[in-house]
């Protein structure tokens, strides 16, 4: 299972959101490129970026932070946050990043999906971000009515190859996953899953792990140092 350490962009800097409320920011590092190479430092195999004015906004605010990350490190990187257009994908790949995700636009535009998937392949990943079930949108400031397991179902008929999902009401909060809903999702499906939101300790990651799911992304025990990256990885 791959640890992704989260790095959250907004306004130029590396902050955290809880439940993805814009109102209720920690700013941990005024520069994300330092962060990122702090983490590669610790051995991490892959970041995962998020851009939070543009997952907001619908605009890559944050690209040229992002580029500098990827010009930095030497580890992979996957990006998401308002990446809702061809030509961002493009700009993001060639900027360096080696995985874009999707989240709204997976949702509202099937066509810009599918044609982002037949052009890049496994380059593409899908954000679900799911509040008591069902697709949240738009920054997570919107709630569909389309539910979380009938959205996978959906991508995995398209070719989506990797998939995050997140539970809100989970994230930021440090008592752990849904462990439920993501044993749920993983048996449903044979695309690979990332689990993201709540994970708080190394029992966290042992279950995510005995679950055989393909990664968990570590945001907050991280920077409040509830957890330790390098000892994560040497028990892994």
């Amino acid at each position: 299972m791959i640890l992704f350490p989260a790095i959250d962009i907004r306004n130029g800097k590396c902050v955290r959101l809880i439940q993805g409320d814009y109102n209720k920011e920690k700013i941990y590092n005024d520069s994300p490129v330092d962060q990122a190479r702090q983490w590669e430092r610790n051995q991490a195999e892959y970041l995962h970026i998020v851009d939070l004015d543009g997952a907001k906004d619908g605009a890559s605010a944050n690209i040229e932070t992002i580029r500098k990350i990827a010009e930095a490190t030497t580890i992979p990187v996957q990006v998401g946050g308002g990446i809702r257009s061809m030509n961002t994908i493009r700009q993001y790949l060639s900027a360096g990043v080696d995985r874009v995700i999707v989240g709204t636009a997976a949702i509202h535009d099937k066509a810009f999906l599918k044609e982002a998937l037949s052009t890049y392949g496994d380059q593409i990943a899908v954000s679900i971000d799911a509040r008591n079930g069902r697709v949240a949108t738009d920054g997570w400031t919107e709630t569909s009515n389309v539910t979380a397991k009938e959205l996978i179902k959906e991508l995995e008929a398209i070719g989506v190859a990797t998939i995050i999902y997140t539970d809100i009401l989970k994230d930021g909060m440090l008592k752990g996953p849904n462990f439920e809903e993501l044993e749920a999702i993983n048996k449903l499906t044979t695309i690979n899953v990332i689990a993201s939101g709540g994970v708080s300790s190394k029992e966290d990651i042992n279950q995510l792990k005995n679950m055989n799911l393909y990664g968990a992304i570590i945001g907050k025990a991280l920077y409040d140092g509830t957890l330790s990256f390098q000892t994560l990885r040497e028990e892994l």
